[in-house]
């Protein structure tokens, strides 16, 4: 049998020979490291009624990175050969300058396996993936009459990356990711609405073509749709806002995470900058970036530069306890580096990112929280927002929200966007649920044109004085 692996080592350079020209890029440096990638994705598109998109992708490449302070020399290619890496190796070294740095110790080694290193784009036969497509779409129109249109996606990659530090630390990572995702459109009376749902991980494709699963995921696609499908345009003004579990905290992860980054508080930038120690959000707020959770979308064994992942608190309390750095900015910074050290592809360089950002639960009741809420919207599903990180003020639209007055539940609204400013919703948080949850695994974070996975969470949240913009009254 052919062996598969990514082997660039045994393939394409010679060990010894890459680690003496790493060694030669990086000295006078204080950092630095030779980063190899192979990436292969499969997606699969099933839309009005036949199979509309089947791709396949097949990348490779090596990223050198030389850093001097706070300047940084990147050089990538997508030939993996030992003249590529000899270019490399000059452009690098152009900010290392004169030298006189004293290079950093490098990360600790770490033994622990978050996820598989099965390829899920072998768990199952291309006919396989198309027969599950069908069946998904059949499942969906057969559930209502007013289904007019289903669109189903299966997605699969594998990420597999070797890092070789000057000091001889040589980190492999093998990174499966895998989704299965459904999107329903209703009509009635002349009117259509949407409903999407779906998900996955760093897990095995067989368990997401299992009917159970996709079945769950095509009737909550179904149900949100049929919920807009009721909606009344949604109120304007000031009030408090219930945000439900899980996906929500996407709002968290937008409005607050990124400005929790090592590189936006370093260069003073971030609303959070130079509050640390200070109360920057209401008692029993605490906010963690965890990327050790195993199976997890936004969970890394190891972060992009070799240093095994952490479950780094942020926020304990109210308190502003810490940030989430790469080797850079924590170097600089005069701290430890936290395993949020991330980057895209080989072509990109590491900055600090978030993983699975959360709030912990608080021991409210989330029926309670719901029911004391006298006059304002009950915010359970969310799609696209936007923040400025220098204030935190973020606008974030809603796509399954409820009116509810006086603790009672009202009809689902449409077109409700949230207005606020992270800094200030931390600190009126006023209601924690007991029901604290992740999402399902769908999120992806953008930040200076890269694009990494990512996870969100938290429980059952109210927040007192949010502005809605909607269009009722």
């Amino acid at each position: 049998m052919t062996d598969t692996r990514f082997q660039p080592f045994e393939n394409a350079l010679d060990k010894d020979q890459a680690l003496a020209l790493l060694r030669e890029a990086t000295a006078g440096a204080e950092d630095g490291e030779l980063f190899l990638e192979r990436r292969r994705s499969e997606a699969l598109v099933f839309d009005d009624g036949r199979l509309k998109t089947a791709s396949y992708d097949a990348t490779e490449g090596m990223g050198l990175r030389a850093v001097n302070g706070e300047v940084a020399g990147y050089a990538h290619s997508s030939e993996i050969s030992e003249s590529a890496l000899r270019r490399a190796v000059d452009t690098a070294r152009l900010a290392v300058g004169a030298g006189g740095g004293t290079f950093a110790a490098g990360p600790r080694p770490t033994n622990t396996r978050l996820y598989t290193d099965r390829d899920p784009i072998a768990d199952a036969a291309f006919p396989v993936k198309v027969e599950t497509l069908r069946e998904i779409d059949a499942f969906a129109r057969d559930m209502d009459p007013r289904v007019v249109q289903v669109s189903a996606t299966i997605a699969a990659s594998c990420q597999e990356v070797e890092i070789l530090r000057p000091d001889g630390v040589h980190v492999i990572d093998v990174r499966p990711m895998t989704r299965v995702n459904v999107s329903v459109i209703v009509e009635q009376d002349g009117r259509r609405e949407s409903g999407t749902a779906g998900g996955g991980g760093r897990i095995a494709l067989d368990g997401l073509l299992d009917p159970a699963d996709w079945q769950a995921k095509a009737r909550e696609a179904l149900r949100i749709a049929l919920v807009n499908l009721r909606a009344v345009p949604a109120p304007a003004g000031v009030m408090d806002i219930v945000l439900g579990p899980g996906w929500p905290g996407i709002l968290l992860h937008e409005a607050i995470g990124h400005g929790l980054e090592g590189d936006f508080n370093r260069k003073g930038s971030s609303a959070f900058a130079g509050l640390m120690g200070q109360q920057v959000a209401a008692k029993g707020v605490t906010v963690l970036d965890d990327g050790t959770i195993p199976d997890r979308r936004g969970s890394i064994t190891v972060d992009d530069e070799g240093t095994p992942s952490g479950r780094n608190v942020l926020i304990e309390d109210g308190i502003l306890v810490g940030y989430m750095q790469d080797r850079q900015n924590a170097r600089l910074m005069g701290v430890e580096p936290t395993g949020n050290g991330r980057r895209e592809s080989y072509a990109h360089a590491p900055m600090p990112r978030m993983t699975n950002t959360y709030m912990t639960g608080g021991d409210a009741d989330p029926a309670d929280i719901v029911a004391d809420l006298k006059d304002g919207i009950w915010a359970v599903g969310f799609g696209g927002g936007q923040v400025d990180i220098t204030n935190g003020k973020f606008v974030f639209s809603c796509t399954e929200a409820y009116r509810v007055k006086d603790g009672k539940v009202g009809a689902p609204v449409k077109g409700a966007t949230l207005i606020g400013d992270g800094p200030e919703a931390l600190k009126r948080i006023r209601a924690l649920g007991n029901d604290m949850a992740l999402d399902p695994g769908m999120g992806n974070c953008g930040k200076a044109g890269q694009w990494v996975p990512v996870g969100v969470g938290q429980p059952t949240t109210l927040i007192g004085g949010l502005t809605v913009g909607g269009a009722g009254g």
